[in-house]
């Protein structure tokens, strides 16, 4: 079991025998713990805090039954690419079996994406539920410490189920009290799903002992995000208000946005677990496991040559479709009607002249692209890019700077992946999130105040407008900043504008605004895919009866756009109706009628 920086007092002993526990266990969901040892040797507080420790290291979707770069935290592949936010890149061969047609929605239900990411969640609530079926026999436990470390366990689970219920639909529970795992999926978890997370709030310290622990104001985020894809706004946003009031990171800093965008994606240990860092899955290199606690769900996603950093495999390329959306107008607002069209590319013209209007900044630390300065990498090189179809640009957000090669990035020996195991933690939520969150639950709820709405988007806007996070050209890169130092040259024509005053008294214009701010602010992590399906409907119910269009349109439209730059998006559709929920996977399916009893129902489509 992978060290997850929570430095909870176990004798590495236990921790020995927890993970030979866990490696000897045959259904990971419902047995009690059998292997080498009985559960009573783990019947203690030690034991518990080691179970703990397990249900947080699969966070970063990595361990249990597998996962990495196909059960990513990220959700690089199923929230990025099949969004519109990237291309799966490298060559048509490099995971043209597996990954690509998850990206082009001509996947299968036996997918081992789609296999690989179930896995692994499900493996998170197997160990939640393991520490909850623990802490009663734990007889040196305090009563203090049995609630909290309960509620922490309920609330990863609820955490594990979101992740299941948004991207699969409709999944069997189970918990701690469940003892046969082939359970059907036909009733509806949202109820659950929240009755954990309030668990969390009511049982969690506000302040933990160690980072990357979740507090009670890391449940409530969670809590009122799970509202807004039920859309239960009216209970959502008195959540928001008391997120943006009085909210907490886990190390008792109040919420707030990092001065500088760049800081969000530092592998710096002083810049990580920052105020801005709601939640995120922790990582670290260097620290004797062979590259096995870095980022590894993101491992293939670096420029591709050798001399750039990670030096391979440009899995996930930023595509044209999201670049051009940093284009901002005279005013410096987004323009979310005309983005694609008006005036060019973003790049280097590759699809007519290059674009010479406004840009957000925010592009320049989202994207790699030609003629900018990438950290402190120089210009991004032609051979960066595996394939000619995988368009102009590189990824950015989960990169880390020469400077921290073989520091912050892993140097262990004989590792395959060493340059592509990396310190930097994935962010799973940022205040920037709650922010936008509370923006667009201002404009749906009852009573919603859309001035509130106004505010928090200027808020993550003005801090894109602070010219210490921007890129310049001839200007040094500190690490110790993640910033540039100021001179004369921006790297391009960087205009960011605030939304006038009652700007924001249309609900439709305040509607638009704030989803296309989500994709400026959130792009290239994971979110868009999702954010999408809840916007379209089809969170809240079955597709067929939830779905409105609106996710498949956005979609097709990116797939009749980016065609013409990525060959890989031939044949790619999504299809209404089908595609706003993933397959289960096929193998469950199987599993559950072998049984005897088939439980299981697909979703609809596939």
């Amino acid at each position: 079991m992978k060290k997850l920086h929570l430095k909870i007092s176990v004798p590495l002993v236990m921790i020995v025998v927890i993970s030979a526990l866990y490696a000897c266990k045959k259904n990971f969901l419902t047995e009690p713990q059998l292997g080498v040892l009985s559960p009573s040797v783990i019947a203690n507080q030690a034991g518990v805090d080691g179970l703990l420790i397990g249900a947080y290291s699969l966070l970063d979707g990595s361990g249990g039954n597998g996962g990495g770069i196909d059960g990513a935290a990220s959700n690089w592949l199923f929230g990025g690419v099949a969004a519109g936010d990237a291309y799966k890149g490298s060559q048509p061969s490099d995971g043209g079996a597996d990954a690509l047609p998850v990206g082009n929605y001509t996947y299968i239900a036996a997918n081992p994406y789609i296999q690989a990411r179930y896995d692994v969640l499900f493996a998170g609530i197997g160990r939640a539920n393991d520490v909850l079926r623990t802490i009663p026999t734990a007889k040196d436990m305090t009563a203090a410490s049995a609630t909290e470390e309960g509620a922490e366990a309920k609330f990863l689970r609820g955490f594990y189920y979101l992740e299941l219920r948004k991207q699969y639909g409709h999944v069997p529970w189970i918990d701690e009290t469940t003892t046969n795992a082939n359970q059907p999926n036909t009733a509806e978890i949202w109820p659950k799903i929240e009755a954990d997370l309030t668990a969390g709030i009511n049982g969690m310290l506000e302040v933990q002992p160690q980072k990357g622990r979740a507090n009670k104001w890391v449940a409530t985020a969670y809590l009122a995000k799970t509202y807004m894809f039920e859309h239960k706004f009216d209970a959502a946003l008195p959540l928001f208000h008391s997120l943006i009031t009085s909210g907490k990171t886990s190390r008792g800093q109040a919420f707030a946005l990092n001065p500088v965008f760049q800081t969000n994606f530092s592998p710096e240990p002083s810049q990580k677990n920052s105020p801005e860092s709601v939640f995120a899955a922790q990582t670290s290199v260097n620290d004797g496991a062979n590259s096995a606690n870095g980022n590894k769900g993101d491992e293939l996603n670096f420029p591709y040559a050798s001399t750039s950093p990670g030096g391979c495999c440009g899995w996930d390329g930023p595509s044209q479709w999201l670049g051009n959306s940093y284009k901002t107008d005279a005013n410096g607002l987004p323009m979310p009607a005309t983005f694609n069209t008006a005036g060019g590319d973003v790049s280097n013209g590759q699809r007519g002249p290059k674009y010479s209007g406004n840009i957000d900044p925010r592009l320049d630390i989202t994207v790699g692209r030609p003629g900018v300065p990438y950290l402190d990498w120089g210009m991004p090189q032609p051979n960066w890019i595996r394939d000619p179809s995988d368009g102009v640009f590189s990824p950015r957000k989960n990169v880390y700077s020469l400077s921290e090669k073989g520091t912050l990035s892993d140097a262990s020996p004989g590792a395959w992946d060493a340059v592509q195991s990396v310190a930097n933690n994935v962010n799973l939520m940022r205040y920037a999130d709650i922010l936008l969150m509370a923006a667009e639950c201002e404009i749906e709820a009852t009573g919603g105040d859309p001035n509130a709405a106004l505010a928090d988007v200027n808020q993550v806007r003005a801090r894109a407008a602070n010219p210490a996070g921007w890129v310049y050209l001839n200007s040094a890169y500190s690490t110790a900043t993640s910033s540039y130092a100021i001179n004369a040259t921006p790297a391009d024509k960087y205009v960011v504008g605030q939304y006038a005053a009652g700007a924001f008294s249309d609900p439709t214009f305040a509607r638009t605004a704030i989803h296309f701010e989500r994709k400026l602010e959130l792009g290239m992590e994971g979110m868009r895919w999702y954010d999408l399906q809840r916007w379209d409907g089809a969170s809240v119910a079955d597709p067929i009866t939830g779905s409105t269009g609106t996710m498949a349109a956005e979609i097709n439209a990116f797939f009749a756009s980016d065609i013409t730059i990525n060959s890989q998006l031939q044949g790619a559709h999504f299809t209404a109706g089908k595609n706003e929920y993933y397959a289960i996977p096929q193998a469950e399916i199987d599993k559950s009628s072998a049984l005897g009893k088939g439980l299981l129902i697909q979703n609809a489509g596939y």
